[in-house]
């Protein structure tokens, strides 16, 4: 890891600490903090878990619950309306599948789009690259590998569509 991005990783774990440990008044303006944007009405109960924060940005009315980890390499945004359950992973991070390649610490990433009105289940895990349409559904523990179209509810490992609400 290079020196600046190694020194980015710092300034965001003191952020990250500092809104995991906040309370009461302290809480929204380290959350504000840490991320890229935080739009009206939002919650997010800590802890939360970064590579860089201010990849991330959510929109209003954005619940997040206990554990998330956003491995915000690549840019996340979450829209209005958006209910996280716990333990939620949202990664960007992409390794190269070639073991030499690998070795050499490369990395790159892909980013995540959750539109409005999503719901997503405690425990779910959002892969690189992924946009999820509005108003979708993802059930618990569902590993979403590929776009979720707008309305749909998602299950399983990988997340295929079981139903369509309209």
């Amino acid at each position: 890891m290079n020196d600046e991005l190694a020194a980015r990783q710092e300034d965001s774990r003191r952020r990250q600490d500092a809104f995991n440990e906040a309370r009461g008044e302290a809480v929204q303006p380290a959350l504000r903090a840490l991320l890229g944007a935080v739009g009206d009405d939002v919650e997010v109960r800590s802890p939360i878990y970064v590579d860089y924060g201010d990849n991330i940005f959510l929109g209003d009315r954005v619940y997040i619950n206990f554990g998330l980890t956003a491995l915000d390499v690549a840019d996340i945004r979450i829209g209005d309306g958006t209910l996280i359950g716990p333990q939620v992973q949202l990664l960007t991070p992409i390794h190269p599948l070639d073991p030499d390649e690998r070795a050499t610490g490369i990395e790159s990433a892909r980013p995540i789009t959750i539109g409005a009105n999503v719901w997503i289940g405690g425990g779910a895990i959002i892969l690189p690259g992924v946009t999820v349409g509005d108003d979708a559904v993802i059930g618990a523990g569902a590993v979403v590998t590929k776009d979720v179209p707008p309305a749909a509810v998602v299950v399983g490992n990988p997340a295929r569509v079981v139903r369509q609400l309209r």
